[in-house]
């Protein structure tokens, strides 16, 4: 598909139709990947997407304890005194 380069204030910007928008769930930003000659744009993703329905399920698995005691039994306390 080809698209015009439109002029903005004294830059160049590619406006993005509706449709286009919607179907590749592009909200504010973009990430421009260079890459062979091409330039990519790829919709921001939102970050940690999905970690709370994970811990909820490792919580209901019980797999959400500490792998080790946070406090070992030769740990001394008196150098932090």
């Amino acid at each position: 598909m080809k698209q015009r380069i439109i002029k903005i204030g004294n830059s160049k910007g590619l406006r993005l139709s509706k449709s286009i928008l919607e179907r590749y769930n592009i909200k504010d930003e973009v990430e421009l990947i260079f890459e062979d000659e091409r330039i990519i744009l790829q919709p921001v993703d939102i970050p940690r997407k999905g970690w709370a329905e994970g811990f909820t399920q490792m919580h209901l698995n019980d797999d959400d304890k500490p792998l080790f005691d946070d406090v070992f039994e030769d740990d001394t306390f008196e150098e932090w005194q």
